[in-house]
């Protein structure tokens, strides 16, 4: 069994001075609470990112270990959750042991009785292997979506239960972590009669505009027992899109023509949001300075994440020769060199957007593009362009291996992009496997533009539109790399976990 190094960790100063019998005696009514659980994030080669909330002014303590016992348990102090944060606060734990499974449990020492002590919430995560182990995630997006809730008469978000009893690595949330702007009434009638019944809160009764009810949208989603625990025993790498703040919202767009909004400038919502998101999602940076989300995330010699962000640095949801920006030339030149030095046997892609299928900016009447497809089917255009030049460098600088997960249609799918059947063939053939919805309505399918030569290998679409839960709306992928052959095996499953569609991919 390995053993946590004796150091402490990112100068964090130990709490020996604490002895844990101190707080023995106070009453567990009158302790602070984690009312959210715990979860982790980021994880990777560098380090894990530990995140909880405490519901009063607290000082967040850690202890950690490679046992489930913590008898080779480290405690360190973490930061004070205070209001400014919504009493959210994170650490990040480095110089751990690879391919290791480490035991934390947070706990919250109270700043107005410092001898309130919370109880304590346990979680686990496990360190990227050093060597060929294998590795395995899941991966979704879209969470209480188009009024579909936590219905407690069916258990709640069932689905991550689902993931959590597959036991992957970590989990790639590409999306939608929350609607924003998608208000929940207490009951919604399916076609058929029944009745879906959500829990209802005061921030989910309406738009969020401002920065409390954004993060009442996130604590909303903490009401899930099959969320909390799933959080508790699988790490997130967390994306974001367009539902954390408006459906296909951009910095430019103005909501004049929506009356349920007060707030009409989408620029104002974002930053509201991206403040709620950074303090509610376990993210390897702090709440200081621009969101850098776009990472790379190595997971032993077989696998490497690289995470992305489509909504930031995009221009208008037009399509014009002039509008390029969707990644942005940061991101873009940052992606292509993370590639390039890769040595991973997979590089797979996180994204919040497919590429080939077409989102309209108004799906109503069919005009301007929310995703990089603009719909023409001819050579590069406009957004199109900065795919074409990476794809183009891939195949150039003979990067192997390299496919893409995502989500955001609210369907399951598998695509091969094959320059064979493309308007532009200047790149190697990959695949691109989209999933979702965690808990929303389906949709779909969406039309396939062939600038880059898709070809569907798999889809199952809903029978009809919004599509509910009780219907079978949702799905998430699970990918296993195999330690031994690197054999990537990816498979799309229902929400009881039943596979729809499996792929065996043999590295190159």
């Amino acid at each position: 069994m390995s053993r946590l190094r004796r150091r402490t960790l990112l100068g964090a100063s130990a709490l020996a001075a604490f002895p844990p019998k101190l707080f023995a005696q106070t009453a567990a009514t009158s302790r602070p609470r984690l009312l959210q659980g715990v979860q982790a994030g980021d994880v990777g080669a560098d380090g894990a990112t530990i995140w909880s909330r405490a519901d009063r002014p607290a000082r967040m303590i850690v202890d950690y270990a490679t046992t489930e016992s913590f008898t080779d348990a480290r405690r360190i102090e973490g930061p004070l959750a205070l209001e400014a944060t919504d009493f959210t606060s994170r650490i990040r734990l480095g110089d751990l042991p690879p391919g290791q499974t480490i035991f934390y449990r947070v706990a919250y020492l109270d700043l107005g009785d410092l001898k309130s002590l919370s109880e304590p919430v346990v979680g686990r995560f496990r360190t990227p292997p050093a060597s060929n182990a294998d590795v395995s995630f899941v991966w979704s997006a879209d969470t209480v979506g188009q009024g579909w809730g936590i219905n407690p008469e069916v258990g709640g978000m069932t689905i991550y239960e689902t993931m959590r009893r597959l036991a992957p690595d970590f989990f790639v949330h590409c999306g939608d972590t929350i609607y924003a702007d998608n208000p929940l009434a207490p009951e919604k009638k399916l076609p058929d009669g029944r009745v879906w019944k959500n829990a209802v809160t005061e921030a989910k009764s309406k738009v969020a505009e401002s920065l409390p009810e954004f993060r009442g949208n996130h604590l909303y989603n903490f009401l899930d027992d099959n969320l909390r625990r799933f959080n508790a025993e699988v790490p997130m790498v967390a994306l974001w899109d367009d539902h954390e703040v408006v459906d296909n919202w951009t910095w430019e767009k103005r909501l004049d023509a929506d009356p349920r909004y007060k707030v009409k400038d989408a620029r104002t919502l974002a930053t509201a949001s991206e403040r709620a998101f950074r303090e509610y999602m376990p993210l390897a940076d702090g709440l200081d300075g621009p969101m850098r989300l776009y990472r790379r995330f190595s997971f032993g010699p077989h696998l490497d994440l690289f995470r992305l962000d489509m909504r930031s640095f995009r221009g208008p949801n037009t399509v014009s020769a002039s509008n390029t920006a969707y990644l942005g030339d940061e991101q873009l030149a940052w992606l292509k060199q993370a590639l390039k030095s890769s040595k991973a046997t997979w590089k797979v892609i996180a994204a919040d957007m497919p590429l080939g299928l077409v989102v309209y900016d108004d799906w109503r009447t069919k005009t301007g593009a929310d995703a990089l497809a603009n719909a023409d089917d001819g050579p590069p255009l406009g957004r199109e362009l900065e795919i074409a030049g990476l794809l183009a460098f891939i195949k150039r600088e003979d990067i192997r291996n390299v496919h893409w997960i995502t989500a955001d249609v609210h369907y399951p799918a598998t695509h091969r992009y094959d320059p064979a059947q493309a308007a532009f063939s200047d790149f190697t053939p990959f695949y691109e496997f989209v999933s979702g919805p965690l808990c929303a309505g389906g949709f779909g399918p969406n039309a396939l533009d062939r600038t880059f030569g898709p070809q569907i290998v798999f889809q199952k679409t809903p029978s009809r539109i919004d599509l509910s839960p009780l219907e079978g709306s949702c799905h998430f992928g699970h990918v296993k790399v195999d330690g031994r052959t690197g054999l990537m095996t990816v498979t799309h499953r229902d929400a009881a976990g039943g596979i729809l569609h499996t792929l065996e991919l043999a590295p190159t």
